[in-house]
């Protein structure tokens, strides 16, 4: 199954030297049924996408609780074995479920990463992050604004020189 983790460059950098992601459990995102519920209409790639948009949300969230991190979101898919259903109290269209294991890099199947122009609106965002999730309208708009940012991809070959150029706190390491 394609699950997709929330992620900073920090965070990247430390699975990548550990060779996993850890400890369980992980917060991920995925085609869960209610996500495929509330999207009725949608072909297997506008889930995908869908679960995607609502990890790279949760990737502002883990930027607020670290200042230091590049103002890039960061979504790293996975592939993983079978993923027990939610147990019904999850909500219309989420795409959230929590894995109780470890992910050896060995799963991440690409990496997801804002490009360095996206920092001042990913920035704004994660700085209004709480605002956001008590609902301040204001606060949802900046958090909205980043779903106008493309999401790069790289393979996970890419990976170790992205964050070699990048360094973990996403300026160039000198």
């Amino acid at each position: 199954m394609r699950v997709y983790l929330p992620c900073t460059l920090p965070l990247l950098d430390a699975a990548c030297h550990a060779g996993e992601f850890g400890p369980a459990p992980l917060t991920a995102y995925a085609v869960t049924p209610a996500l495929r519920e509330w999207y009725a209409d949608g072909d297997d790639e506008e889930l995908e996408y869908a679960a995607m948009a609502q990890a790279a949300r949760a990737s502002v969230g883990l930027l607020a609780a670290d200042p230091d991190a590049a103002r890039r979101r960061v979504v790293v898919a996975c592939e993983v074995g079978a993923v027990p259903p939610a147990d019904g109290t999850v909500e219309l269209g989420d795409a959230q479920l929590e894995l109780h294991v470890l992910v050896p890099w060995s799963a991440v199947a690409s990496v997801h990463l804002d490009a360095g122009s996206a920092a001042e609106v990913v920035g704004k965002a994660a700085a209004v992050w709480d605002a956001a999730i008590a609902g301040d309208e204001d606060a949802v708009f900046a958090l909205d604004s980043c779903e106008g940012e493309d999401l790069l991809w790289y393979a996970t070959q890419e990976i170790p020189d992205l964050l070699a150029a990048e360094g973990p706190h996403g300026g160039p390491k000198g």
